[in-house]
């Protein structure tokens, strides 16, 4: 009787043991515990791509180099400044999408040299050329953005332009002798001032640019070429006239801020 006793107490004496053990241990706290976390029908956060128009207006410097084999039209460089707005279509993943309408005037000079026809010294005929350009472009290029660090992003550009010519004034000095000047005038190269738009020049410039710069928020400012494809001599007749206009750019864009 007393070994059954001794027995159940013993068997007492174990289970409390064994369930204070059991409060001890350390229980996980799974009430902070995400539950979305295993959550299989839970996508990740994916970057926000939108699509919309952006509207910059854009001021800056633009040079245009006039490559040529025709004596009427001396090798020249114009500088001036080109000014307008651009509209930009946003695409997804740093794409996007530009035109717009651009107004560029430039001027230059240049001088031609001709062996006096007259004596049997070194002494030359001048005909000083001072050029006045306005053009209109219409850009049409597709550009690519990589973020940098916060508001700031690389990108570059490519595409054609048109290249509207709207007047070219050639303003014409000649220093000549008589005979020189009439051989000139007989070799159908101008004497006196004249619009090249009008007389021998084609008004479509067709050319392809390339470039890029860097963005902080709503400013822009970016650097291009554009490459001449097309003869812009007219007319087009057995002496191979050629000239192309390329050109070179550095601008100084501002995003209009637009509501959401």
């Amino acid at each position: 009787m007393k070994s059954e006793r001794f027995i159940l107490l013993l068997g007492v004496c174990l289970s409390v043991c064994v369930s204070a053990w059991a409060d001890d241990v350390r229980k996980p706290d799974l009430q902070i515990a995400d539950n979305t976390f295993f959550d299989p029908t839970k996508k990740k956060e994916e970057a926000k791509y939108q699509f919309g128009v952006e509207y910059r207006l854009e001021a800056g410097y633009a040079q245009h180099e006039q490559r040529t084999r025709e004596l009427s039209y001396p090798q020249l460089f114009l500088h001036g400044a080109r000014i307008g707005a651009t509209f930009t279509f946003v695409l997804p993943i740093h794409f996007s999408i530009q035109t717009g309408l651009l107004y560029t005037i430039t001027c230059g000079h240049n001088e031609q040299h001709w062996r006096s026809l007259t004596t049997q010294t070194v002494q030359e005929e001048l005909v000083k050329h001072k050029v006045l350009e306005h053009n209109l472009t219409i850009p049409l290029r597709m550009y690519y953005t990589i973020p940098l660090w916060k508001k700031l992003n690389l990108f570059f550009y490519t595409g054609p332009q048109l290249h509207v010519g709207l007047a070219e004034t050639d303003y014409v000095e000649c220093y000549l002798t008589e005979p020189a000047q009439a051989w000139l005038v007989q070799q159908g190269i101008p004497t006196e001032t004249y619009d090249r738009m009008a007389a021998d020049r084609a008004r479509a410039n067709i050319q392809w640019g390339l470039g890029g710069g860097l963005e902080w928020d709503c400013f822009r400012l970016q650097s291009g070429y554009d490459f001449g494809l097309n003869n812009l001599a007219r007319p087009l007749d057995a002496h191979k006239r050629y000239m192309a206009e390329w050109g070179w750019f550095v601008s100084f864009s501002y995003r209009i801020p637009t509501s959401k």
